[in-house]
Protein backbone atom coordinates (compact mmCIF):
# COMPACT_ATOMS: atom_id res chain seq x y z
CA UNK A 1 0.00 0.00 0.00
CA UNK A 2 1.10 3.68 -0.36
CA UNK A 3 0.98 5.02 2.87
CA UNK A 4 1.36 8.86 4.48
CA UNK A 5 2.01 9.67 7.84
CA UNK A 6 0.97 13.11 8.94
CA UNK A 7 2.37 14.11 12.05
CA UNK A 8 3.33 17.68 13.85
CA UNK A 9 6.22 15.59 14.71
CA UNK A 10 8.14 12.93 13.84
CA UNK A 11 12.40 11.95 15.45
CA UNK A 12 14.76 13.17 15.05
CA UNK A 13 13.39 16.37 13.68
CA UNK A 14 10.63 17.33 15.70
CA UNK A 15 9.42 15.92 19.02
CA UNK A 16 7.83 16.88 22.20
CA UNK A 17 6.74 13.39 23.39
CA UNK A 18 6.24 9.63 22.62
CA UNK A 19 4.46 10.92 19.27
CA UNK A 20 7.49 11.27 17.27
CA UNK A 21 9.02 8.01 18.64
CA UNK A 22 5.52 6.10 17.32
CA UNK A 23 4.99 8.19 13.66
CA UNK A 24 8.99 7.75 12.93
CA UNK A 25 8.61 3.70 14.04
CA UNK A 26 6.11 2.83 12.79
CA UNK A 27 6.84 4.43 9.45
CA UNK A 28 9.92 1.97 9.12
CA UNK A 29 8.77 -1.05 10.37
CA UNK A 30 5.71 -0.69 7.31
CA UNK A 31 8.45 0.42 4.78
CA UNK A 32 10.52 -3.09 6.10
CA UNK A 33 7.15 -4.93 5.48
CA UNK A 34 7.17 -3.76 1.63
CA UNK A 35 4.65 -0.92 1.94
CA UNK A 36 5.62 2.39 0.36
CA UNK A 37 5.79 4.71 2.88
CA UNK A 38 6.08 8.70 3.26
CA UNK A 39 6.04 11.20 6.27
CA UNK A 40 4.99 15.06 6.41
CA UNK A 41 5.30 17.32 9.16
CA UNK A 42 5.91 21.09 9.20
CA UNK A 43 8.96 22.03 8.91
CA UNK A 44 9.79 24.14 12.21
CA UNK A 45 12.53 26.67 12.81
CA UNK A 46 14.74 24.55 14.90
CA UNK A 47 14.85 22.26 11.56
CA UNK A 48 18.06 23.11 9.67
CA UNK A 49 17.11 23.93 6.26
CA UNK A 50 20.53 23.65 4.83
CA UNK A 51 20.35 20.24 5.87
CA UNK A 52 17.27 19.25 3.56
CA UNK A 53 16.44 19.38 -0.44
CA UNK A 54 14.14 22.15 -1.53
CA UNK A 55 11.49 20.79 -4.23
CA UNK A 56 11.13 23.31 -7.06
CA UNK A 57 8.91 25.82 -7.24
CA UNK A 58 6.39 27.34 -4.82
CA UNK A 59 3.25 25.37 -3.29
CA UNK A 60 0.07 27.40 -3.45
CA UNK A 61 -1.99 26.22 -0.26
CA UNK A 62 -5.82 27.21 -0.37
CA UNK A 63 -7.11 28.45 2.94
CA UNK A 64 -9.26 31.11 4.38
CA UNK A 65 -10.59 32.27 1.22
CA UNK A 66 -7.13 32.76 -0.45
CA UNK A 67 -4.00 31.26 -0.87
CA UNK A 68 -1.00 30.51 1.33
CA UNK A 69 1.91 30.11 -0.10
CA UNK A 70 5.07 27.59 0.76
CA UNK A 71 8.18 25.62 0.29
CA UNK A 72 8.31 22.33 0.74
CA UNK A 73 11.93 20.31 1.46
CA UNK A 74 12.36 16.63 1.67
CA UNK A 75 15.20 14.04 3.06
CA UNK A 76 15.54 10.78 3.87
CA UNK A 77 13.76 9.39 7.30
CA UNK A 78 16.95 8.19 9.12
CA UNK A 79 16.78 4.55 9.83
CA UNK A 80 14.96 3.77 6.41
CA UNK A 81 15.78 0.27 5.03
CA UNK A 82 17.80 1.18 2.26
CA UNK A 83 16.02 -0.75 -0.26
CA UNK A 84 12.66 0.46 0.58
CA UNK A 85 13.76 4.38 1.21
CA UNK A 86 10.73 6.23 3.69
CA UNK A 87 10.68 9.70 2.37
CA UNK A 88 9.86 12.71 4.98
CA UNK A 89 8.41 16.16 3.54
CA UNK A 90 8.71 19.52 5.91
CA UNK A 91 6.18 22.03 4.84
CA UNK A 92 8.19 25.32 5.14
CA UNK A 93 6.06 28.25 6.23
CA UNK A 94 7.86 30.82 7.66
CA UNK A 95 4.88 33.21 9.87
CA UNK A 96 3.40 29.95 10.75
CA UNK A 97 6.29 27.98 11.60
CA UNK A 98 9.19 29.90 11.64
CA UNK A 99 9.33 30.08 15.77
CA UNK A 100 10.46 28.48 18.74
CA UNK A 101 8.61 25.63 19.52
CA UNK A 102 6.08 23.44 18.58
CA UNK A 103 2.75 24.16 20.39
CA UNK A 104 3.77 26.83 21.99
CA UNK A 105 6.61 28.13 24.21
CA UNK A 106 6.95 28.64 28.10
CA UNK A 107 4.94 31.96 27.95
CA UNK A 108 2.57 31.04 25.53
CA UNK A 109 2.19 27.39 26.13
CA UNK A 110 -0.34 26.85 23.49
CA UNK A 111 0.10 29.57 20.30
CA UNK A 112 -3.32 31.70 19.66
CA UNK A 113 -3.33 30.67 15.83
CA UNK A 114 -2.58 27.12 16.57
CA UNK A 115 -5.94 26.49 14.32
CA UNK A 116 -4.65 28.41 11.80
CA UNK A 117 -1.29 26.43 11.66
CA UNK A 118 -2.33 23.30 11.27
CA UNK A 119 -5.60 24.27 9.13
CA UNK A 120 -2.75 25.53 6.75
CA UNK A 121 -0.49 22.20 7.43
CA UNK A 122 -3.25 19.65 6.81
CA UNK A 123 -4.54 21.49 3.86
CA UNK A 124 -1.23 21.45 2.42
CA UNK A 125 -1.14 17.53 2.50
CA UNK A 126 -2.96 17.34 -0.25
CA UNK A 127 -1.49 19.85 -2.63
CA UNK A 128 2.05 18.22 -1.54
CA UNK A 129 0.32 14.89 -3.53
CA UNK A 130 -0.82 17.12 -6.32
CA UNK A 131 3.13 18.70 -6.64
CA UNK A 132 4.85 15.28 -6.64
CA UNK A 133 1.68 13.60 -8.43
CA UNK A 134 1.50 10.83 -5.78
CA UNK A 135 -1.96 10.22 -3.84
CA UNK A 136 -2.07 7.28 -0.99
CA UNK A 137 -3.93 4.46 -0.65
CA UNK A 138 -3.83 5.51 2.78
CA UNK A 139 -3.80 9.29 4.53
CA UNK A 140 -2.97 8.35 8.57
CA UNK A 141 -3.49 11.30 11.19
CA UNK A 142 -1.65 11.56 14.01
CA UNK A 143 -3.70 13.53 16.87
CA UNK A 144 -5.57 16.74 17.04
CA UNK A 145 -2.67 18.83 14.80
CA UNK A 146 -3.36 16.68 12.14
CA UNK A 147 -7.18 15.75 12.54
CA UNK A 148 -8.32 17.84 9.84
CA UNK A 149 -7.14 15.65 7.24
CA UNK A 150 -9.68 13.22 7.51
CA UNK A 151 -11.98 16.18 7.51
CA UNK A 152 -11.04 17.74 4.33
CA UNK A 153 -10.95 14.02 3.22
CA UNK A 154 -14.43 13.24 3.62
CA UNK A 155 -15.93 16.54 3.49
CA UNK A 156 -14.04 18.07 0.32
CA UNK A 157 -11.12 16.22 -1.81
CA UNK A 158 -12.73 12.48 -1.92
CA UNK A 159 -15.19 13.36 -4.21
CA UNK A 160 -13.55 16.59 -6.33
CA UNK A 161 -14.16 16.20 -9.75
CA UNK A 162 -14.04 18.89 -12.73
CA UNK A 163 -12.18 19.38 -15.45
CA UNK A 164 -8.64 20.40 -13.54
CA UNK A 165 -8.74 17.90 -10.60
CA UNK A 166 -10.70 14.65 -11.27
CA UNK A 167 -10.96 13.01 -7.54
CA UNK A 168 -7.35 12.35 -7.50
CA UNK A 169 -7.96 11.32 -3.66
CA UNK A 170 -11.29 8.90 -4.42
CA UNK A 171 -10.02 5.96 -3.65
CA UNK A 172 -8.19 7.39 -0.69
CA UNK A 173 -8.94 6.30 2.87
CA UNK A 174 -8.33 7.81 6.44
CA UNK A 175 -6.96 6.96 9.43
CA UNK A 176 -6.54 8.81 13.01
CA UNK A 177 -4.13 7.99 15.91
CA UNK A 178 -5.22 9.34 19.14
CA UNK A 179 -2.21 9.13 20.97
CA UNK A 180 -3.62 11.32 23.68
CA UNK A 181 -7.36 11.81 24.76
CA UNK A 182 -6.00 14.43 26.77
CA UNK A 183 -5.40 16.94 23.97
CA UNK A 184 -8.06 17.97 21.46
CA UNK A 185 -7.44 21.08 19.76
CA UNK A 186 -10.41 23.00 21.04
CA UNK A 187 -10.22 26.55 19.99
CA UNK A 188 -12.81 29.81 19.14
CA UNK A 189 -14.81 29.06 16.60
CA UNK A 190 -13.95 32.22 15.09
CA UNK A 191 -11.23 30.51 13.65
CA UNK A 192 -13.11 28.17 11.79
CA UNK A 193 -14.04 30.46 8.23
CA UNK A 194 -9.73 30.05 8.15
CA UNK A 195 -10.14 26.46 7.15
CA UNK A 196 -12.36 26.82 3.82
CA UNK A 197 -14.81 25.03 4.72
CA UNK A 198 -18.90 25.67 4.58
CA UNK A 199 -20.81 26.04 8.12
CA UNK A 200 -23.12 22.82 6.89
CA UNK A 201 -19.33 21.21 7.26
CA UNK A 202 -18.80 22.62 10.80
CA UNK A 203 -22.21 21.09 12.37
CA UNK A 204 -22.42 17.99 10.00
CA UNK A 205 -18.63 16.75 10.89
CA UNK A 206 -18.57 17.85 14.40
CA UNK A 207 -16.85 20.59 15.29
CA UNK A 208 -19.00 22.01 17.10
CA UNK A 209 -18.04 21.63 21.37
CA UNK A 210 -19.96 23.81 23.91
CA UNK A 211 -19.74 26.83 21.38
CA UNK A 212 -16.17 25.95 20.59
CA UNK A 213 -14.49 24.07 17.50
CA UNK A 214 -13.11 20.76 18.66
CA UNK A 215 -10.42 19.66 15.72
CA UNK A 216 -10.07 16.03 17.19
CA UNK A 217 -13.23 15.15 17.75
CA UNK A 218 -14.41 16.39 13.96
CA UNK A 219 -11.72 14.00 12.62
CA UNK A 220 -13.03 11.28 15.16
CA UNK A 221 -16.44 12.00 13.13
CA UNK A 222 -14.82 11.96 9.89
CA UNK A 223 -11.87 9.40 9.56
CA UNK A 224 -12.74 5.31 7.81
CA UNK A 225 -11.48 3.99 11.02
CA UNK A 226 -10.00 5.42 14.49
CA UNK A 227 -7.57 3.61 16.96
CA UNK A 228 -5.53 4.56 20.30
CA UNK A 229 -2.29 3.11 21.08
CA UNK A 230 -3.08 0.03 22.86
CA UNK A 231 -6.07 -2.04 23.66
CA UNK A 232 -6.88 -1.33 27.65
CA UNK A 233 -7.00 2.39 26.73
CA UNK A 234 -9.47 1.97 23.77
CA UNK A 235 -11.74 0.95 26.06
CA UNK A 236 -11.05 3.32 29.18
CA UNK A 237 -11.68 6.03 26.77
CA UNK A 238 -15.33 5.07 25.79
CA UNK A 239 -16.40 5.93 29.75
CA UNK A 240 -16.67 8.88 31.09
CA UNK A 241 -14.21 9.02 33.52
CA UNK A 242 -10.90 8.55 30.45
CA UNK A 243 -12.85 10.02 27.90
CA UNK A 244 -12.50 13.48 27.96
CA UNK A 245 -16.16 14.10 26.97
CA UNK A 246 -15.74 12.67 23.79
CA UNK A 247 -16.27 8.99 24.73
CA UNK A 248 -19.38 9.35 23.46
CA UNK A 249 -17.98 9.54 20.23
CA UNK A 250 -16.00 6.86 20.53
CA UNK A 251 -18.94 4.81 21.93
CA UNK A 252 -20.70 5.94 18.61
CA UNK A 253 -17.98 5.09 16.21
CA UNK A 254 -17.19 1.76 18.49
CA UNK A 255 -17.56 -0.64 15.28
CA UNK A 256 -14.38 1.55 13.53
CA UNK A 257 -12.35 2.00 16.51
CA UNK A 258 -9.53 -0.05 18.17
CA UNK A 259 -6.03 -0.15 19.78
CA UNK A 260 -3.22 -0.88 18.65
CA UNK A 261 -0.10 -1.23 21.09
CA UNK A 262 2.97 1.16 20.29
CA UNK A 263 6.55 -1.16 20.09
CA UNK A 264 9.41 0.29 20.46
CA UNK A 265 12.22 1.12 18.85
CA UNK A 266 14.67 -2.57 19.56
CA UNK A 267 17.60 -0.84 17.83
CA UNK A 268 17.90 2.04 20.67
CA UNK A 269 16.25 0.38 23.44
CA UNK A 270 18.48 -2.84 23.88
CA UNK A 271 20.72 -3.60 26.34
CA UNK A 272 22.93 -6.00 24.58
CA UNK A 273 24.09 -3.27 21.66
CA UNK A 274 22.99 -0.14 24.01
CA UNK A 275 26.23 2.76 23.18
CA UNK A 276 24.82 4.52 25.93
CA UNK A 277 25.47 2.54 28.58
CA UNK A 278 28.78 1.54 29.85
CA UNK A 279 28.25 -2.31 30.07
CA UNK A 280 26.20 -4.06 27.94
CA UNK A 281 24.29 -7.68 28.79
CA UNK A 282 21.36 -9.43 27.93
CA UNK A 283 18.80 -12.38 29.14
CA UNK A 284 21.36 -14.75 28.33
CA UNK A 285 23.97 -13.10 30.30
CA UNK A 286 22.62 -10.71 32.98
CA UNK A 287 25.83 -9.90 34.80
CA UNK A 288 26.40 -6.57 33.00
CA UNK A 289 23.49 -5.24 34.75
CA UNK A 290 24.99 -4.74 37.87
CA UNK A 291 27.92 -2.84 36.98
CA UNK A 292 25.74 -0.48 35.12
CA UNK A 293 23.49 -0.40 38.99
CA UNK A 294 27.16 1.06 40.19
CA UNK A 295 27.59 3.59 37.46
CA UNK A 296 24.27 4.84 37.93
CA UNK A 297 25.02 5.29 41.86
CA UNK A 298 28.09 7.42 41.21
CA UNK A 299 26.07 9.55 38.55
CA UNK A 300 23.84 10.69 41.26
CA UNK A 301 25.97 10.87 43.59
CA UNK A 302 24.50 7.42 45.69
CA UNK A 303 27.18 5.19 48.21
CA UNK A 304 27.08 2.21 45.59
CA UNK A 305 25.77 -0.59 47.22
CA UNK A 306 24.87 -3.17 45.25
CA UNK A 307 22.09 -4.90 47.74
CA UNK A 308 20.55 -1.24 48.15
CA UNK A 309 17.36 -1.70 45.25
CA UNK A 310 17.28 1.45 43.36
CA UNK A 311 14.12 3.17 42.22
CA UNK A 312 14.41 5.03 39.33
CA UNK A 313 11.73 7.29 37.25
CA UNK A 314 12.26 8.65 33.81
CA UNK A 315 8.82 11.44 33.47
CA UNK A 316 7.51 14.52 32.38
CA UNK A 317 6.45 16.12 35.51
CA UNK A 318 2.65 16.44 34.79
CA UNK A 319 -0.41 15.42 36.65
CA UNK A 320 -1.11 13.18 34.16
CA UNK A 321 2.06 11.05 35.48
CA UNK A 322 0.66 10.99 39.14
CA UNK A 323 3.46 13.43 40.63
CA UNK A 324 0.92 15.37 42.71
CA UNK A 325 0.64 12.02 45.03
CA UNK A 326 3.84 11.13 44.36
CA UNK A 327 5.58 14.98 45.43
CA UNK A 328 2.85 16.75 46.83
CA UNK A 329 4.27 18.76 49.38
CA UNK A 330 2.39 17.31 52.83
CA UNK A 331 0.75 14.35 51.17
CA UNK A 332 3.20 13.03 48.83
CA UNK A 333 4.65 9.52 49.44
CA UNK A 334 8.23 9.74 48.12
CA UNK A 335 8.77 11.44 51.84
CA UNK A 336 7.68 8.42 53.47
CA UNK A 337 9.48 5.80 51.14
CA UNK A 338 12.32 7.31 51.76
CA UNK A 339 12.32 7.57 55.61
CA UNK A 340 11.31 3.95 56.18
CA UNK A 341 12.89 1.69 53.42
CA UNK A 342 16.48 1.01 52.70
CA UNK A 343 16.05 1.73 49.19
CA UNK A 344 17.68 5.08 46.65
CA UNK A 345 15.82 6.65 44.26
CA UNK A 346 16.88 8.70 41.26
CA UNK A 347 14.83 10.54 38.90
CA UNK A 348 15.15 12.58 35.61
CA UNK A 349 12.55 14.83 34.86
CA UNK A 350 10.60 18.13 33.76
CA UNK A 351 7.61 20.03 33.67
CA UNK A 352 5.57 21.61 35.95
CA UNK A 353 7.69 23.96 38.07
CA UNK A 354 5.63 23.51 41.49
CA UNK A 355 7.07 19.94 41.16
CA UNK A 356 10.73 20.79 40.03
CA UNK A 357 11.10 23.29 43.24
CA UNK A 358 9.65 20.52 45.38
CA UNK A 359 11.48 17.80 43.43
CA UNK A 360 14.80 19.78 44.30
CA UNK A 361 13.91 20.41 47.37
CA UNK A 362 13.48 16.91 48.63
CA UNK A 363 16.75 15.76 46.88
CA UNK A 364 18.40 18.44 49.34
CA UNK A 365 17.27 16.89 52.22
CA UNK A 366 16.59 12.98 51.37
CA UNK A 367 19.85 11.56 51.41
CA UNK A 368 18.39 8.39 49.50
CA UNK A 369 16.52 10.38 46.84
CA UNK A 370 18.93 12.00 44.10
CA UNK A 371 16.77 13.92 41.30
CA UNK A 372 18.32 15.95 37.72
CA UNK A 373 15.45 18.64 36.40
CA UNK A 374 15.97 18.67 32.68
CA UNK A 375 16.14 15.62 30.00
CA UNK A 376 19.12 13.34 28.68
CA UNK A 377 19.07 10.73 26.24
CA UNK A 378 22.08 8.91 28.25
CA UNK A 379 20.78 9.15 31.94
CA UNK A 380 17.69 7.91 30.66
CA UNK A 381 19.35 4.96 28.95
CA UNK A 382 21.42 4.57 32.03
CA UNK A 383 18.25 4.88 35.05
CA UNK A 384 16.45 2.53 33.06
CA UNK A 385 19.51 -0.44 32.62
CA UNK A 386 20.63 0.31 36.06
CA UNK A 387 17.60 0.47 38.06
CA UNK A 388 16.27 -2.53 40.37
CA UNK A 389 12.70 -1.38 39.57
CA UNK A 390 10.83 1.28 37.54
CA UNK A 391 8.09 3.51 39.35
CA UNK A 392 5.47 4.58 36.81
CA UNK A 393 2.06 5.98 38.68
CA UNK A 394 0.34 7.50 36.17
CA UNK A 395 -3.10 8.71 36.33
CA UNK A 396 -3.68 7.11 32.63
CA UNK A 397 -1.47 6.45 30.54
CA UNK A 398 -2.44 5.68 26.77
CA UNK A 399 0.24 2.97 25.70
CA UNK A 400 3.28 4.30 27.96
CA UNK A 401 7.15 3.49 26.51
CA UNK A 402 9.33 3.41 29.83
CA UNK A 403 7.47 0.66 30.93
CA UNK A 404 8.37 -1.13 27.80
CA UNK A 405 12.28 0.01 28.02
CA UNK A 406 12.11 -0.93 31.57
CA UNK A 407 11.09 -5.03 30.87
CA UNK A 408 13.62 -4.93 27.66
CA UNK A 409 16.92 -3.92 30.29
CA UNK A 410 15.43 -6.45 33.09
CA UNK A 411 14.03 -3.44 35.31
CA UNK A 412 10.66 -4.97 36.62
CA UNK A 413 8.20 -2.02 36.78
CA UNK A 414 5.84 -0.70 39.63
CA UNK A 415 2.66 0.93 37.42
CA UNK A 416 -0.75 1.98 38.12
CA UNK A 417 -3.19 -0.27 36.18
CA UNK A 418 -4.64 1.65 33.80
CA UNK A 419 -4.03 2.03 30.28
CA UNK A 420 -1.24 0.68 28.03
CA UNK A 421 0.35 -0.32 31.57
CA UNK A 422 -2.51 -2.61 31.90
CA UNK A 423 -1.54 -4.35 28.53
CA UNK A 424 1.87 -5.05 29.01
CA UNK A 425 2.76 -5.56 32.76
CA UNK A 426 1.65 -8.66 34.32
CA UNK A 427 1.15 -8.46 38.61
CA UNK A 428 3.24 -10.26 40.55
CA UNK A 429 2.45 -13.37 42.84
CA UNK A 430 4.45 -14.12 44.94
CA UNK A 431 2.96 -17.28 45.75
CA UNK A 432 4.02 -18.56 42.31
CA UNK A 433 7.11 -15.97 41.40
CA UNK A 434 4.65 -15.37 38.28
CA UNK A 435 4.64 -11.90 36.81
CA UNK A 436 6.50 -8.77 35.41
CA UNK A 437 6.12 -6.03 37.71
CA UNK A 438 3.80 -4.16 40.40
CA UNK A 439 0.66 -3.20 39.83
CA UNK A 440 -1.94 -0.81 41.90
CA UNK A 441 -5.56 0.37 41.35
CA UNK A 442 -6.15 3.62 42.83
CA UNK A 443 -3.77 6.66 42.56
CA UNK A 444 -3.18 7.57 45.99
CA UNK A 445 -0.41 8.06 47.86
CA UNK A 446 -0.83 5.17 49.98
CA UNK A 447 -1.17 2.73 47.22
CA UNK A 448 2.15 3.91 46.11
CA UNK A 449 3.90 3.84 49.23
CA UNK A 450 2.41 -0.10 49.87
CA UNK A 451 3.61 -0.79 46.18
CA UNK A 452 6.81 0.52 46.17
CA UNK A 453 7.27 -1.26 49.89
CA UNK A 454 5.69 -4.63 48.36
CA UNK A 455 8.56 -4.59 45.34
CA UNK A 456 11.20 -3.74 47.80
CA UNK A 457 10.10 -6.38 50.22
CA UNK A 458 10.11 -8.91 47.18
CA UNK A 459 14.10 -7.88 46.48
CA UNK A 460 15.02 -8.27 50.25
CA UNK A 461 13.12 -11.67 50.66
CA UNK A 462 11.74 -12.98 47.31
CA UNK A 463 15.17 -12.77 45.26
CA UNK A 464 15.02 -15.63 43.27
CA UNK A 465 11.67 -14.56 42.32
CA UNK A 466 13.01 -11.11 41.15
CA UNK A 467 15.66 -12.43 39.22
CA UNK A 468 13.23 -14.48 37.13
CA UNK A 469 10.79 -11.87 36.80
CA UNK A 470 13.63 -9.76 34.79
CA UNK A 471 14.48 -12.78 32.56
CA UNK A 472 11.10 -13.05 31.83
CA UNK A 473 10.85 -9.25 31.10
CA UNK A 474 13.39 -9.11 28.98
CA UNK A 475 12.03 -12.14 26.96
CA UNK A 476 9.47 -10.59 25.67
CA UNK A 477 8.85 -9.21 22.07
CA UNK A 478 8.05 -5.28 22.09
CA UNK A 479 9.03 -4.63 18.68
CA UNK A 480 6.98 -2.14 15.96
CA UNK A 481 6.74 -5.84 13.72
CA UNK A 482 3.73 -7.05 15.82
CA UNK A 483 2.33 -3.35 15.34
CA UNK A 484 2.60 -2.63 12.04
CA UNK A 485 0.92 -6.04 11.15
CA UNK A 486 -1.71 -4.62 12.99
CA UNK A 487 -1.82 -1.23 11.22
CA UNK A 488 -1.72 -3.32 8.25
CA UNK A 489 -4.80 -4.80 8.82
CA UNK A 490 -6.68 -1.79 10.01
CA UNK A 491 -5.65 0.03 7.01
CA UNK A 492 -6.74 -3.14 4.72
CA UNK A 493 -10.48 -2.88 6.40
CA UNK A 494 -10.30 0.75 6.22
CA UNK A 495 -10.37 0.06 2.26
CA UNK A 496 -12.29 -1.91 2.98
CA UNK A 497 -10.41 -5.13 1.68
Amino acid sequence: MKILMVSSEAVPFAKTGGLADAVSSLSIALAKQGHEVRVVIPRYYSIDRGKLKPLPGAMGVPVGGGEEWSAVYTTSLPGSPKKNDVPIYLIDHEIFFGRDGIYGIPSEPDFLDNPKRFAFFCRAVFQLCRKIDWYPDILHAHDWPSALVPVYLKHQERHKNNAERSGEFSKTASVLTVHNLGYQGIYSKENFWYLGLGWDVFYNAGFDDWNMMNLLKAGLYSADKINTVSPNYAEETKNQTNGFRLDGVLRYRSADYTGILNGIDTDVWNPAKDPLIPQKFSAKDISGKAKVKEALQREFNLPPEAGTPVIGMVTRLTGQKGVGELFGPGYGSIWSICRDMNVQLVLIGTGESWCENEIMNLSSRLSNFKARIGYSEEISHLIEAGSDFFLMPSRYEPCGLNQMYSLTYGTPPIVRNTGGLRDTVENFNQETGTGTGFMFDDLTPQAIYDTCGWAVWAYYNKRDQIEAMRLRGMKQDFSWENSANKYTELYNASLGT
